[in-house]
């Protein structure tokens, strides 16, 4: 049977009152409102002092607060048998009645008065008329007791019930006492949170020791000094819920609320909340997971949006807005349209209406106008998202371009062109996003520079080398003005020697790699190693059975090899022992590990060892810098290692350097395994000049170049027909004149491109050879430092040898074997190398306060590869703690922190370290505080790697990445 106490005790006839600790009115039964002639909403909540006010220091205000102490103080039952009290009537005026009065405690589980119950009656009547009634009292004096004890045995059951209404309360309920916070009284919700320990007349500090440092005790003091309630929601906090174990994160939302005497001051405080941890991770695993697609998506070559639910655009990758010069929201919602082709829009916009309408899958082909004013056709897909109830609540959606497949034949071929060239530029802008991170603004700067000059250079050059091989020509052999001539033209190999030079160190050069053998190539070149040596080095050579094949340029490596000879005997003065090895060599993933430019795998290694004198282990790291050296004077140029480590490590490979004072150097070269069998090089047949008949056009912009092209060309037969630009050219292809052969500069002026020139007569003679001519590489023929294929290149400035050599080899489709030249024996790569953040950042130490675990976990993951040492915090008081306990050298800060803004902390970290940088990370656009804080630098989510290291490194003032 079931018994609803609570309506019981509403209805008794007995005035009953229900007090806290404050004494103030928290329930009362419809009896004590009759009794006392008050409205309930009049009286609880207030301190009964103040609903029924007695002078101070009265008769009548002294036995009842005396009776209240003496509840509080014994936790017994104490009883006021007859008390004057004033007490307002119906009419407003306040009448001095008589009562009787039980004050009962109801306590906690250890015993401590958390309330009090009054059951009162008023005895006026009995009071006043008792002298002349005498046997009428005596009965009504029984009639009392008999109540009493009625009522006692109510009491009992009503202290059960506010218990239980207690401890059933879904929040978590503590009350605390005095300014050490010490427990009275804790609910079943609030030991669920903190886990079974001892609570009551323990202070919080004793009974939760674990949440020092974490900012709330620090708040129960504040909130019992001011007498002012605290708020606070979603804040994290660390327990230790049961002894030994691990600590555990939990979220909840608070209230100290400060309990007040009756002259205001605070004796205690009541903490009541809820745990929000399972909300909170749902909210942190949906922004994380937000977070995730956004950063997918950013990276995704294609457009990428999301809508609503009901089809309103809310979310749009940068290749959209790069692609239709949107600003950020311009497209959100329904104004999508505006950037769609009006004779689509109408059926576009009823075809995604109807999808969304019925939440099925969306597909359509309309066109999208680009920032420049076209329009281009793309493939438009989005797919609804749904929730567990099967509802639609998302939307996810692409944009591919299909411009080629709308276009007409021609149209396409030209435009697979042209995307060809975008993919391939998309590749390069990938590849030199990932050199920067590895290479100085220094090799930067000096390498575009490098190119820049070995452009005109090279220009100059062959003009000069043209003119001084028809001047000897007419010139008798042996005569003095022959010497002259042949002196002047060493000079020009020689300044063709240094521009190359200048393309190697910028790594400008092209590649033309092949598959070959290096022990047949080393025993090729033993004559002119030995030959440069001299005889005072013994050469030791010795070649591995089994060798692999590579693909590498054979030039280059040639030209390495001499390099390395060259400085070997400069280190033993001309004496001692030069080995030369190849063999097969595996690189595993334990030495990668060690090596962060090394990939795992097979490779040919060729070392080079000397008896020198070897190498100091402060020089030896600056051994492959740019212009360093420690020769004299005049005796080096310093560029001769940097070449080698740049041909190197173009083609893939990997340069290790051993050497110890005293003992000799060796260097050992590392480069890629080819699978492909050996692609063997026919020799060049004789020294005669092989001529021909055939027709070449020349196209060259500049008139000194060209006039020397032409003569030479002419000198060895060939009919010549001449332009200065790729669209007079055309003109001359166009009109059907005989062309065996086109001959053309690579950088020229005019509307067409020579690439562009070269695959429309390609394109209307398919039979048609192409020799492209430069000196200066970085441009269409040349990709990732290495030709592209089929593309056939003669480097200015050449010999007439080499023009005869080259151009009989692209006519009867036979590979030329390239002379070993000033002009072509170094070769560099295209791309420069960026400083390495392993090594930028290498033993930076890092405080990252992030309160997202999965976020802080990949900015962690990008700092350690960084080479960074690292210290983690999840809260701003964490932060605050560790920067007290140890320096950084940098501050990674969210600002969007938990229990405090991130702003707040980097004032607060300013405090401990006025020089401390400081790296903010937030998902607004600024921080509008960092200006004002100085040396502060801003991430906005998302971010990648590559963004993080160069704010890190303009914060610490190192190169950019």
């Amino acid at each position: 049977m079931n018994i609803d106490l609570e309506a019981v005790f509403a209805a008794a006839p007995s005035p009953f009152v229900l007090l806290d600790r404050d004494l103030r009115i928290i329930w009362v039964n419809a009896a004590y409102l009759e009794v006392t002639g008050r409205a309930r909403a009049e009286i609880v909540g207030q301190i009964l002092s103040e609903a029924f006010p007695a002078p101070e220091d009265s008769v009548s205000d002294r036995m009842l607060r005396g009776s209240f102490r003496r509840v509080l103080a014994s936790g017994r039952i104490d009883h006021l048998p007859l008390i004057p009290y004033p007490i307002r009537d119906a009419a407003g005026v306040e009448v001095t009645r008589y009562w009787s009065a039980t004050h009962t405690p109801i306590t906690d589980a250890a015993g401590q008065v958390q309330f009090i119950l009054q059951n009162t009656y008023d005895v006026s009547d009995l009071y006043r008329n008792s002298a002349g009634t005498a046997p009428a009292h005596q009965a009504l004096l029984l009639h009392r007791a008999e109540a009493v004890s009625r009522e006692n045995l109510a009491l009992g059951t009503l202290t059960e019930f506010f218990r239980a209404v207690f401890d059933q309360s879904p929040s978590f309920i503590a009350i605390t006492n005095g300014p050490d916070h010490v427990f009275q009284i804790a609910n079943q919700a609030f030991v669920q949170v903190i886990g079974q320990r001892e609570l009551v007349g323990r202070s919080v500090r004793e009974a939760l020791p674990e949440l020092e440092g974490q900012g709330f005790f620090d708040l129960l003091d504040q909130a019992y000094r001011s007498g002012e309630a605290i708020t606070l929601r979603g804040v994290p906090a660390m327990l230790q819920r049961e002894a030994g174990a691990a600590p555990v994160q939990i979220h909840v939302d608070f209230t100290y609320q400060p309990l007040r005497n009756a002259d205001g001051v605070s004796m205690g405080l009541i903490i009541e909340g809820h745990d929000v941890t399972s909300q909170k991770q749902a909210e942190q695993d949906l922004i994380a997971s937000r977070e995730r697609f956004h950063s997918m998506a950013q990276t995704m070559p294609n457009h990428v949006w999301t809508a609503t639910a009901a089809g309103g655009l809310d979310w749009l990758n940068d290749r959209i807005y790069d692609y239709t010069g949107a600003a950020e929201g311009d497209l959100y919602g329904e104004d999508w349209g505006k950037v769609v082709h009006p004779e689509d829009l109408p059926r576009v916009a009823e075809n995604w209406g109807a999808a969304v309408a019925q939440g099925q899958r969306y597909e359509a082909e309309f066109r999208i106008r680009g920032a420049d004013g076209h329009h281009r056709w793309h493939l438009v897909r989005a797919a609804p998202l749904h929730d567990a109830a099967g509802q639609v609540v998302r939307w996810v959606g692409t944009n591919t371009d299909i411009e080629d497949r709308k276009l007409a034949e021609a149209a396409i071929a030209e435009l697979n062109a042209t995307l060809e060239d975008r993919v391939a530029e998309r590749n390069r802008e990938l590849e030199d996003l990932h050199a920067t991170l590895r290479q100085s603004q220094k090799m930067e700067a000096i390498g575009n520079l490098a190119g820049g000059i070995a452009h005109d250079f090279n220009n100059l050059l062959q003009t000069i080398t043209g003119n001084l091989q028809l001047a000897l020509r007419e010139t008798p052999k042996g005569s003095a003005l022959a010497a002259r001539l042949e002196q002047a033209m060493g000079a020009v190999m020689r300044g063709a020697t240094l521009s190359s030079q200048l393309l190697s160190f910028g790594r400008r050069q092209p590649l033309a790699p092949r598959v070959i053998n290096l022990g047949r190539l080393l025993r090729g070149t033993d004559s002119i190693i030995r030959s440069a040596i001299g005889e005072g080095v013994e050469v030791e050579t010795i070649v591995a059975g089994g060798l692999w094949t590579t693909h590498v340029d054979p030039t280059n490596v040639e030209s390495a090899l001499l390099n390395l000879a060259i400085n070997a005997r400069d280190a033993m003065n001309g004496k001692g022992k030069l080995t030369i090895e190849v063999g097969n060599a595996f690189l595993d993933d334990a030495y990668a590990r060690a090596n962060a430019d090394v990939q795992p795998g097979q490779y040919v290694m060729i070392a080079v060892s000397d008896t020198g004198c070897g190498i100091p282990r402060e020089i030896l790291e600056r051994v492959f810098d740019p212009f360093f050296t420690t020769k004299p004077e005049g005796k080096g140029t310093g560029l001769g290692l940097s070449m080698v480590y740049g041909f190197v490590k173009q083609s893939g490979g990997h340069v290790k350097i051993y050497s110890e004072p005293g003992s000799g150097t060796a260097i050992k070269l590392y480069l890629p395994r080819s699978h492909e069998a050996e692609e063997v090089i026919a020799p060049v047949q004789g020294d005669a000049l092989t001529r021909g008949n055939e027709t070449i056009l020349l196209v060259e912009d500049d008139e000194a170049v060209r006039a020397t092209a032409a003569q030479l060309l002419a000198d060895l037969g060939y009919t010549v027909l001449q332009a200065r630009d790729a669209d007079r050219a055309m003109v001359v292809i166009e009109s059907g004149a005989r062309i065996d052969l086109l001959f053309t500069d690579v950088v020229m002026p005019g509307q067409l491109t020579s690439r562009e020139m070269a695959e429309r007569a390609r394109a209307m003679n398919p039979d048609l050879p192409v020799l492209f001519t430069s000196g200066y590489t970085q441009n269409s023929i040349v990709h990732g430092g290495r030709l592209d294929p089929g593309v056939q290149l003669l480097s200015k400035p050449y010999t007439q040898e080499a023009l005869a050599q080259k151009i009989r080899a692209v006519l009867e489709r036979t590979p030329a074997s390239a002379p070993v030249d000033a002009a072509s024996a170094n070769v560099a790569p295209q791309s420069e190398t960026a400083p390495d953040p392993a090594t930028l950042f290498a033993g930076v130490r890092v405080l990252v306060c992030e309160d997202d675990p999965l976020i802080r976990y990949g900015i962690v993951e990008g700092l350690q590869d960084a080479g960074c040492q690292i210290a983690e915090a999840a809260s701003g008081a964490a932060a605050l703690a560790l920067l007290a306990a140890q320096p950084f050298d940098l501050l990674f800060l969210d600002v969007g922190l938990p229990d405090q803004p991130g702003t707040c902390v980097a004032r607060q970290a300013r405090q401990q370290a006025p020089d401390l940088p400081i790296l903010f990370a937030t998902g607004d656009l600024d921080v509008p505080e960092a200006a004002e804080l100085g040396r502060c630098q801003v991430l906005s989510k998302p971010f990648h790697d590559a963004m993080m290291y160069r704010a890190i490194a303009q914060l610490l003032q190192r190169p950019s990445p």
